[in-house]
Parts: C-alpha cells; sequence; structure tokens
C-alpha cells in the first residue's frame, strides 16, 4: 500500500526540515512524499531543495493559502492513502507511518482512520501541552463538539475523489469544513487506531493564538452551514480543548 504525506509551507525556515526528516525517517518502504511550497522567500525553499532527491513531488509557486496548496498536493498525490504533515509538526515517532498501514490492513472496509496527537511547548524542553485522544467515532460526539485532530486523519484516495477536496471559502479552518462533511455529512466509515501520530508544536500554523477568534468564528459558520447547532457546538468544542489544555482530555461516549 503506497502512502502519500503532503506538506504544505510557506516560509517556514525554522521548521520545515524537521518535518521534512520527520517524513524521511519513517520505517515504512512504500511513502510518496509531496512538498507543496506557496513560493517562500525566507530559505524555506532551499532546505527543501537539499532534500530533493528523497521527495517524489516538490512544487512551489505562488497559492492563494494552506487549503489551496493541500489541494493541490491532493491532485498529484497518487498513493492508496493520503495525510497531512503541517511543516510546524513531526511523526511521534518513526514507526508511526507503519502503524496507519497496519491500521487500514486491520479494518479493510474503512474508508479513513485517525488516533491520537500531542501538542508540545515549542521550545528544546518540548513540555506536553494539550494530549489529544481520539477515542472511538460516532455521530453524537461530532455534535457534542468532538472532531479528530486533524493532521491524525488518513483517508483513502477514492474517497477524497468522491467527495471533494478542501473547501476555499473557508480561509482557516477549511479542516473543519472537510471533517464535517466526510463524517457527518457523508458518514465515511471511519476507524480509530489507538496510536500516537502526531507531535504538533505550539504556535504553529494551526496553534496560533492570534488567530484564535478568526477561527472561531469560522467554526461556527462551518457549523450552521452543516446544519448543526452552531453556538452549543462551537461552545462545546472549545470546551474540549480547554479541559486538554487543563492537563487531561474529555471522554465522551
Amino acid at each position: 500500500m503506497k502512502i502519500t504525506v503532503i506538506t504544505v509551507c510557506y516560509n517556514r525556515k525554522a521548521t520545515i526540515e524537521q518535518a521534512i526528516k520527520s517524513v524521511l525517517e519513517q520505517d515504512y518502504h512504500d511513502i510518496e512524499y509531496i512538498i507543496i511550497d506557496g513560493n517562500s522567500s525566507d530559505g524555506t525553499k532551499e532546505i527543501i531543495e537539499s532534500y530533493r532527491d528523497k521527495i517524489s513531488v516538490y512544487l512551489s509557486e505562488p497559492d492563494k493559502g494552506m487549503y489551496d496548496a493541500i489541494n493541490k498536493g491532493i491532485n498529484l498525490a497518487s498513493g492508496e492513502v493520503i495525510g497531512l504533515m503541517h511543516s510546524d509538526d513531526e511523526f511521534y515517532d518513526s514507526k508511526t507511518i507503519s502503524k496507519i498501514a497496519a491500521g487500514f490492513e486491520q479494518y479493510h472496509s474503512a474508508d479513513g482512520i485517525y488516533g491520537n496527537g500531542i501538542y508540545v511547548s515549542n521550545d528544546t524542553q518540548e513540555r506536553l501541552i494539550r494530549n489529544r485522544i481520539g477515542g472511538i467515532f460516532s455521530l453524537n460526539k461530532i455534535k457534542r463538539g468532538w472532531l479528530p485532530l486533524h493532521p491524525t486523519v488518513y483517508l483513502k484516495k477514492t474517497v477524497i475523489d468522491r467527495y471533494g477536496l478542501y473547501n476555499l471559502d473557508f480561509k482557516i479552518a477549511s479542516d473543519t469544513e472537510f471533517l464535517l462533511r466526510y463524517l457527518y455529512k457523508y458518514k465515511i466509515n471511519m476507524m480509530y487506531v489507538d496510536n500516537y501520530i502526531v507531535k504538533m508544536r505550539m504556535g504553529g500554523m494551526s496553534t496560533n493564538a492570534k488567530r484564535a477568534f478568526e477561527v472561531l468564528y469560522e467554526d461556527y459558520k462551518i457549523y450552521k452551514y452543516h446544519g448543526l447547532m452552531a453556538f452549543q457546538t462551537v461552545f462545546l468544542k472549545k470546551t474540549i480543548a480547554l479541559r486538554q489544555y487543563l492537563g487531561g482530555f474529555i471522554n465522551i461516549s
């Protein structure tokens, strides 16, 4: 089974190399690695090019933002399964992709799988900030504010071809709309694997505090767009996040 991993970036000189190494150090035998750069000008391109012979597909050109770049990567992908590695993050360990592949082997009928992730401090100490335990999937959990951690989600390409790319009408939280469309609207067969998939650093693309209120508002629009009780669901979603930051995680059954 070929698994495609997509990294998108723009001016991420400080972190792109760790993301690349994290992918290249995986022990799985059949990884297609795609990097889509938004025409960086800070030295990011030079770092990527130093690994060019180990990268399956590399494209650097202006784009319309992160989700447009992800869509480009998906359109270029040839793997049976597709997942993301953000430029600020890294895999939990070198066996992560092997565990993902084993998950698909175990759950033959699954359209996608997801797992656990952690947020760590953006320093050399890498203190645990937030623990995201995925837990067993259910539609009831989605109605109560739960979604799997986006970078732990791996989907079959045939399913993405059927249900579409990231919606560029949503500039900041299109991953929320993407997951709701697949899990809530189309009810794909999603399976949970109890393994840590990703280690995310605070202050990166998806954890920047300056964008928190913008994400909150866009989440509201997205939940409303999908016919859910938007205010209540967003409130519950943020309550779950707060509990995780305080040192635990909510187990919603």
